[in-house]
């Protein structure tokens, strides 16, 4: 089995790929509101929701992850008046879509929604309208919001 990669992602890289997204998604409004699946979608959401002058925003609370893997997915809260139009005309926004499997829970309940996020990876891609950074399934990433800036002892010391 292969290594798994770590790759760290900064607050000014998350901001400077969200607005990336901005710029794809302007041209597929307007959009009735924006809906962030916590935690990870949340911080994307907030820059998506100013960049796009958009003030309702809602949440889907879904829990599959731990801090390094995945497991059996919970709806906690669900956006109710998004979910009334099964999505259409709101955008569904996470930091990365991975297996599919936290997406794919979000889409059957708002199976018309689109579906942006700043990272993709392979197995997810099909449950992603826009995107910005494909990386290999293989890969971790670590957001600015999961970790902690701590001293490290140089390497030759270590």
């Amino acid at each position: 089995m292969a290594e798994q990669i770590e790759h760290i992602v900064t607050w000014a890289e998350v901001h400077r790929d969200t607005k990336i997204l901005v710029k794809q998604l302007l041209s597929f409004g307007p959009w009735r509101g924006i809906v962030g699946i916590s935690r990870g979608g949340l911080v994307p959401a907030t820059i998506l929701a100013r960049e796009l002058d958009i003030r309702y925003v809602d949440t889907l609370c879904i829990s599959s992850y731990d801090d390094k893997s995945q497991g059996r997915i919970e709806i906690i809260k669900q956006p109710e008046d998004a979910c009334a139009d099964r999505g259409k005309g709101w955008l569904l926004v996470d930091d990365l879509v991975d297996t599919g499997g936290t997406m794919r829970a979000a889409k059957e309940l708002l199976p018309e929604s689109h579906v942006a996020t700043v990272y993709a990876k392979p197995d997810g891609m099909p449950f992603v309208h826009s995107y910005v950074h494909e990386v290999a399934q293989d890969t971790w990433i670590f957001f600015p919001w999961d970790t902690d800036l701590t001293y490290t002892t140089p390497i030759a010391r270590g």
